[in-house]
């Protein structure tokens, strides 16, 4: 496995195998790979005749009082993981290297990032537009894997490559989760004991109302009703930051909830911010 870190070297690899008619697949990560991350690499390597995976803690999608400084960097196990998972190069650029002093430039998509999360965290969307187009443009990769926990970064994803005509295929991957249900995030490392215990409320919420859809279609707010009272069980331990129903590709807001609709929630749980989601 290649280890990379300026864009020069990773162009010019990137370039050697396109040139040798290889493909290459994607995995854009921030590090702190887990067992969720181990599967989109899974997918890569059944994609692709080769495997970059990117580990880059992007400082422009999070906002002035997001956890930038307490995000874990663990560069050693990434690099350890990726080797295990036969990968061929990790892409560990800078900071300096990726935005320059006086970097001007973003990528911004308008429609999809203003819903969901993006009522909550202004510019994280543009942040992550930026980052992923500048990583197409220096792995020049044929496919892109990301993970359906990330649902709306899937769809404004998805609709800056169609837009800005990006020769990139997204692929997504199924949320892997633990025994319990709790959805696989960097993030959960950041979670107390008792916080750790509480945390698969949000599955059980997402459970309860799949199974509520399933059996009939529903309005939106019954759906959001059922979830409620799984979620305040928990007294002030968890709060809701929303409950939305919506169509996957476009999140525009469904007035009945059936097959297909995308089931999502934002929640705090002390002080880490945990999302979640079903697709009926």
């Amino acid at each position: 496995m290649r280890r990379l870190s300026s864009i020069c070297a990773m162009r010019k690899q990137a370039q050697a195998w396109r040139d040798s008619g290889l493909s290459i697949a994607l995995v854009p990560t921030m590090g702190a790979l887990h067992a969720g991350h181990a599967a989109l690499m899974r997918r890569a390597r059944r994609l692709a005749d080769r495997v970059v995976v990117s580990v880059f803690v992007n400082p422009i999608q999070f906002g002035p009082r997001e956890d930038l400084a307490q995000y874990p960097r663990t560069a050693k196990r990434d690099a350890a993981l990726c080797r295990d998972m036969g990968v061929d190069a990790i892409f560990f650029p800078s900071v300096a290297d990726m935005y320059a002093a006086d970097h001007s430039v973003f990528v911004e998509e308008t429609a999809l990032s203003r819903t969901l999360c993006g009522r909550t965290r202004s510019g994280h969307f543009r942040g992550v537009c930026t980052v992923v187009l500048k990583l197409f443009n220096i792995v020049q990769p044929h496919f892109a894997v990301f993970g359906q926990k990330d649902a709306q970064q899937v769809a404004v994803v998805r609709r800056m490559a169609r837009d800005l005509n990006c020769p990139v295929r997204i692929l997504v991957v199924p949320t892997v989760r633990e025994s319990d249900g709790l959805a696989l995030s960097s993030r959960n490392a950041r979670l107390t004991p008792a916080e750790r215990a509480v945390a698969p409320a949000l599955w059980r919420a997402l459970q309860a109302a799949r199974r509520l859809c399933r059996s009939k279609r529903c309005s939106p707010p019954a759906v959001r009703k059922e979830m409620e009272a799984v979620l305040r069980a928990y007294g002030r331990t968890i709060a809701i930051e929303y409950i939305e129903m919506a169509e996957p590709r476009t999140l525009r807001p469904v007035q009945t909830v059936g097959r297909g609709t995308l089931i999502a929630l934002a929640a705090r749980i002390g002080t880490v911010r945990l999302i979640d989601n079903v697709v009926v």
